[in-house]
């Protein structure tokens, strides 16, 4: 089996002064090459947390966490900010877009702090066109709409060819109708590109629209250490 994504006893604890909070609490899964897994929970229920530990910001407290086949949890900050670059794209509900920068200039950025000069703007122009941006590519942030800037951000986070794409809330910030249109897009790059989709949502819409979820509560699994079964 082709796991892009093993997880086994994950523990994350947080200190504050003398209080320790477990934000999880021994998560183990699996996660399929190409496959497009939902995270749902309720506030607090360690979503965030999984996420930074799957999006390679933060490293678990305890156990064993393997993104494409590099163990994650025991590297330094440089060697997880080279892994995070190389092998995670990031779309947020708020785009984090530069203002200064053109759709181009902020599609090139993970290419840019990867070192790759060669190839560098073919590489952004095809991320752009795989989103239908090929007539915004010189445009600023604030001369496009809300579904353009995360169709930039979607772009961004493709540049690098990741392992799996991480999408937190990504359509929070926008309509149902523009909402919809980004869910579409980003369920066709999966079907087209093959792309692993980890998308974070409360949208039990959005989450039917997955392979598999991951409900958390309290720092567990609610449907234990199997994902191989879609919601209804």
């Amino acid at each position: 089996m082709d796991w892009v994504i093993e997880a086994h006893d994950l523990k994350k604890v947080y200190k504050m002064g003398e209080i320790e909070v477990e934000a999880l609490r021994g998560v183990s899964f699996k996660v399929k090459r190409g496959d497009i897994v939902a995270i749902m929970g309720p506030s607090g229920s360690g979503k965030s947390t999984l996420m930074n530990t799957m999006g390679c910001l933060d490293r678990p407290s305890s156990g064993e966490y393997i993104l494409d086949g590099e163990p994650v949890a025991a590297l330094n900050d440089d060697q997880l900010a080279s892994i995070r670059n190389r092998k995670v794209g990031f779309v947020f509900q708020s785009f984090n877009l530069l203002a200064r920068l053109t759709a181009i200039g902020n599609v090139e950025l993970p290419l840019r702090y990867a070192g790759i000069t060669e190839g560098r703007r073919d590489r952004a122009m095809e991320a752009l066109k795989a989103v239908g941006l090929e007539d915004r590519m010189t445009h600023r942030p604030f001369e496009l709409s809300g579904g353009q800037q995360q169709r930039v951000a979607i772009a961004r986070a493709l540049v690098n060819n990741p392992a799996i794409i991480m999408a937190d809330e990504p359509t929070g910030n926008l309509d149902s109708k523009v909402g919809r249109e980004i869910m579409n897009l980003l369920l066709n790059l999966n079907r087209e590109w093959g792309t692993t989709l980890i998308i974070v949502t409360h949208d039990s819409a959005i989450a039917e629209q997955t392979h598999h979820v991951i409900r958390l509560r309290d720092g567990l699994l609610e449907n234990g250490n199997d994902i191989s079964t879609s919601i209804p």
